[in-house]
């Protein structure tokens, strides 16, 4: 891959486009999660906000665009925050901004600092596992294939248990609710079981 490529080339296009795509996907993976940026860890995009922050990352992916490799870097990165954004983006917009930085902060407060630092080593090493995978192996093909079929089917992993959970959430919203002494009632109220004998 070329160190440096021109300006309206077709290998500049595509790395514009690829940077402009993930960083996108950073910008609404955070607009999603924290529209007030809130809860947004990076000092610098929380202080210049959605303003400044747009057309800075404007220009940054018109200027790395002239660099296949820290483009790709980036990209990368910060397709993997949108995702892990993402992934608590409901609970943290269901519950507020706020309030869910609160209840975050209680739960770390609650929990044995070595259990906190063990987990997110762990996560970090993992994640920084298949990375470094990735880059020894790039020379064989098969490594890099099978890592991506790999992410593939987690995905597919995790689309299937999300409809699950819907499913069960629907079946839980259709079940009448409990009357009492045993009977179990309609929605209509009128009882759907009877105790024996009535």
């Amino acid at each position: 891959m070329e160190d440096f490529v021109s300006f309206a080339s077709r290998s500049y296009a595509l790395m514009f486009l690829l940077l402009i795509v993930s960083r996108g996907m950073d910008f609404l993976s955070t607009w999603v999660a924290t529209p007030n940026l809130v809860l947004e860890g990076n000092p610098i995009a929380k202080k210049l906000g959605w303003k400044w922050g747009i057309p800075l990352n404007l220009a940054l992916c018109l200027g790395l665009a002239f660099w296949p490799l820290p483009a790709i870097v980036i990209s990368t990165t910060s397709v993997l925050v949108a995702s892990r954004n993402f992934q608590s983006a409901w609970l943290m917009r269901s519950l507020g901004e706020q309030f869910y930085r609160d209840w975050h902060v209680e739960r770390v407060q609650e929990t044995s600092v070595t259990l906190y630092l063990f987990c997110l080593f762990a996560q970090t090493a993992l994640t920084g596992g298949v990375g470094a995978a990735v880059i020894y192996f790039s020379e064989w093909r098969l490594v890099p294939l099978a890592i991506g079929l790999g992410i593939w089917r987690l995905r597919r992993s995790t689309i299937r248990t999300a409809r699950q959970a819907e499913r069960n959430l629907a079946i839980e919203n259709t079940q009448p609710p409990p009357g009492k002494n045993g009977k179990v009632m309609l929605v209509t109220g009128q009882p759907a079981v009877q105790p024996w004998g009535k």
